[in-house]
């Protein structure tokens, strides 16, 4: 089993930007797909973005495309969310999850088994 802990959230002005770090515990991490998911008060855990276990293929969900970058350095066991142009509709908290099957790479969230405890990310206008 893989443990998740994420940080780097805060509290930021519109425009500015953040990145968020995911530890993770496991002998296997370069073996899965890593993926973040924010959850807003009241609204559902969306997908945010996703990385194959040796990098080289990413995923981004259309509303933070271009403003956001997933990457892993499988030598730190760690996975980042760099956040560009950070928009108060970002405010949510962030959650690294990683995928439930050896290198296997898609974007549901029924999909990813390990979660980390999140990390706030609060944009005020």
């Amino acid at each position: 089993q893989v443990q998740l802990v994420e940080s780097g959230g805060g509290l930021v002005q519109a425009g500015g930007s953040l990145r968020l770090s995911c530890a993770a515990s496991g002998r296997t991490f370069s073996s899965y797909a890593m993926g973040w998911f924010r959850q807003a008060p009241g609204k559902e855990r969306e997908f945010v973005a996703a990385i194959t276990w040796g990098g080289l293929t990413t995923a981004i969900a259309d509303s933070v495309k271009g403003r956001f970058t997933i990457s892993r350095d499988n030598a730190k066991n760690t996975v980042y969310l760099l956040m560009n142009n950070l928009k108060p509709e970002d405010t949510a908290r962030y959650y690294c999850a990683a995928h439930r099957r050896l290198r296997v790479f898609t974007t549901i969230l029924a999909d990813f088994g390990s979660w980390g405890q999140g990390t706030q990310v609060t944009v005020s206008s």
